[in-house]
């Protein structure tokens, strides 16, 4: 491919060179209509016309050439954009892809976090049924303690009563022994007379 300068000189050439046609081709039909020589008009005037003809050739050429030119630099820029654009869409696939996976992981995690949620929840619930059937069993053991101590100090009260009866009981027993010894005493002393 030739360089973009190389071009311009190329182009340069072949404009300048249809354009020294035109001038010539003009050259000669003044030349003719000056010297008004019939077979030299007529041959400046065919002459002309190929000089025109082979100027609007080079022209048209040229103007080919820059066509095709700018075709073949739209076709390398649109290929430059395929490639970039498969290069961004390999890209984006890729993104797409990774964030997917971090997605699955997150929403694994999320999982895994819920069912071990779920699972303290109910050990939680759990402690807190055992938690509170024992504390129904301490305030019934309360309960019945409190009414264990008030029937002991009841039946402490009712022994300490008995105490204290049999030891009336007692020195009423010692009074009555005393007394049936002393009528025994003294009736014995009344039998021998």
């Amino acid at each position: 491919m030739a360089s973009p300068l190389a071009r311009r000189r190329q182009r340069s050439t072949r404009l300048t060179v249809a354009v020294v046609l035109l001038v010539v081709a003009a050259a000669l039909v003044a030349a003719a209509f000056i010297g008004s020589v019939a077979w030299f008009q007529l041959l400046a005037a065919v002459a002309a016309v190929v000089l025109g003809a082979a100027a609007t050739r080079i022209t048209h050429s040229e103007l080919m050439q820059t066509r095709r030119d700018a075709a073949r630099d739209r076709a390398e820029q649109a290929q430059a954009y395929r490639e970039i654009t498969a290069q961004r869409t390999a890209e984006n696939a890729a993104y797409v892809a990774d964030a997917e996976a971090r997605i699955a992981e997150r929403q694994a995690a999320i999982a895994r976090l819920e069912s071990a949620l779920g699972t303290a929840q109910q050990q939680a619930a759990d402690s807190a049924r055992k938690f509170n059937a024992e504390a129904r069993r301490a305030d019934l053991a309360d309960d019945r303690s409190a009414e264990l101590t008030t029937s002991l100090e009841a039946a402490e009260a009712r022994a300490a009563e008995a105490i204290v009866v049999v030891a009336e009981l007692e020195v009423e027993i010692d009074v009555l022994r005393a007394e049936l010894a002393a009528w025994q005493a003294a009736d014995g002393v009344r039998t021998p007379a």
